[in-house]
């Protein structure tokens, strides 16, 4: 299938996390030019930009949780290439990284308050800040990155939860809204995945057990250990996600895609 993404730009924030980085290879390998964001880990998201070539990736700082630095780093990507096709929101504030739940009347608003503003905020002034390059180019895509666990909750991760949740609304209404233009908005939610924040939720010595093996390697052995439901990897995702960036998109909009083994 021709994806029509060559020379296609892309903005993927988290481009340096697990996810984040396997989408930015499945762009760079359909011809398309990649930025990629970092927080605090530049040398990750460089020695990824090393890694799809220098020529076709950009590396820039975005936080999140300031309006400033999403600014910027929309106008980086402006000021290289000139436009700006497809926006991959994968940044998240926080991953599922309570290690014991808490009660949710125990749980402190300096906690709850400032990770969702920083996801559903942040979401906010990103997509706002690409949009104008989208309308006027008539044509766009936006990916905003969920999680599964919006549909069965997850006990000590409300916050998380919460501000993914938001996500779902402000994908369906973007959609409608911005039809006209060309542009079409999905969200992909994505179930256990093959990460290095999943995998430091197991004890050590499962951890060394993965030592040498690759995703693929390492979903075959969890998947074997799991009752219920299956791993994805960080491939999955991507592939999803460069299908509905993609041109071969041509009517997918408003959705959520589940990429959870049918969980």
């Amino acid at each position: 299938m021709e994806l029509g993404l060559a020379g296609k730009v892309v903005l993927v924030t988290g481009g340096s996390g697990s996810i984040g980085a396997a989408m930015a290879e499945a762009f760079a390998a359909e011809g398309a030019r990649v930025a990629l964001t970092f927080r605090h880990n530049a040398g990750r998201a460089e020695e990824l930009a090393r890694a799809i070539g220098e020529e076709r990736a950009l590396v820039v700082k975005y936080d999140l949780t300031d309006p400033a630095s999403i600014r910027s780093a929309v106008g980086a990507v402006l000021d290289e290439w000139g436009r700006l096709d497809v926006l991959v929101l994968s940044a998240s504030a926080q991953e599922g990284t309570r290690t014991a739940p808490v009660p949710f009347e125990d749980v402190p608003p300096e906690e709850w308050v400032p990770l969702l503003r920083a996801d559903v905020e942040g979401s906010f002034h990103t997509v706002q800040a690409a949009l104008p390059a989208m309308k006027r180019q008539g044509w766009g895509r936006i990916i905003l990155i969920s999680a599964n666990i919006v549909t069965r909750g997850a006990t000590g991760d409300e916050a998380f939860v919460a501000s993914k949740t938001a996500l779902h609304g402000l994908g369906r209404t973007l959609a409608t809204e911005l039809a006209p233009d060309g542009i079409l908005v999905n969200v992909v939610a994505p179930g256990a995945t093959v990460s290095r924040g999943f995998l430091r939720r197991f004890p050590a010595e499962k951890q060394a057990a993965f030592a040498g093996l690759d995703d693929v390697q390492i979903k075959r052995m969890l998947n074997q250990d799991r009752s219920v439901g299956k791993v994805s990897t960080p491939a999955d995702v991507a592939n999803t996600v460069l299908f509905l960036s993609s041109e071969a998109n041509g009517n997918v909009s408003g959705q959520v895609i589940y990429v959870a083994g049918g969980h």
